[in-house]
């Protein structure tokens, strides 16, 4: 895969929405790859302010089916992480370095995630 290039414009872009900036968030805290799950339960504590106990099923699939069909590919396709579909596996991009200055000022002034989070 040739390696994109980020630009101020891409992090705007992707920080649009709320579920990429959670991810975006989590992987750069966590500097690891997480699961789809352990995704799906950041947004459902950040967002709805809801441990996992007491979602329901139809709120988990909804932010599971949004991260697996819209915001994953869209962070991928962006060259800020890589997915792997199969196995629910995202983790860091090389390329999300790149953008990590801008990143880190987008990130840092949503009021919504300035609670740090344990997985």
């Amino acid at each position: 895969m040739s390696e994109k290039s980020i630009t101020f414009d891409s992090v705007l872009n992707v920080c649009q929405n709320q579920h990429r900036r959670i991810v975006l968030k989590m992987l750069v805290e966590e500097q690891r790859s997480l699961t789809l799950d352990e995704l799906t339960k950041a947004i459902l504590k950040y967002n709805h302010h809801t441990p996992p106990t007491e979602a329901s099923e139809d709120v988990l699939k909804e932010i599971r089916v949004s991260l697996y069909q819209v915001h994953l590919p869209k962070l991928a396709s962006e060259g800020f992480i890589n997915y792997d579909r199969e196995q629910e596996f995202v983790g860091p991009a090389e390329q999300l370095e790149q953008g990590q200055s801008a990143l880190s000022t987008i990130l840092t002034a949503d009021p919504s995630l300035k609670t740090p989070m344990k997985l």
